[in-house]
């Protein structure tokens, strides 16, 4: 399913992710906005990947003082997906 996730204390400004439905894996995560050579690689390096096993690996992720980052975000909007 294609979403559309708004970010939150992040320089990009939203997510657009499609996870299928029936396995979790996802198929393709776009980053608007954000530093774009970071918001690549992460899309490239998840495609392919569960959903939870992202989610794992990238929930609680910092960047610098702020309470929150790009990988902390795509975890917020794959944990919504899932819970959907």
């Amino acid at each position: 399913m294609k979403t559309v996730y708004e970010t939150t204390g992040t320089c990009s400004k939203a997510i657009v992710l499609d996870v299928d439905d029936a396995t979790g894996i996802i198929n393709s995560v776009q980053f608007i906005g954000g530093c774009a050579g970071n918001t690549v690689g992460i899309s490239q390096l998840v495609r392919g990947m569960k959903a939870e096993d992202v989610i794992s690996k990238l929930g609680g992720i910092r960047c610098g003082m702020k309470p929150t980052s790009c990988p902390d975000q795509l975890a917020h909007a794959l944990r919504q997906v899932l819970n959907k």
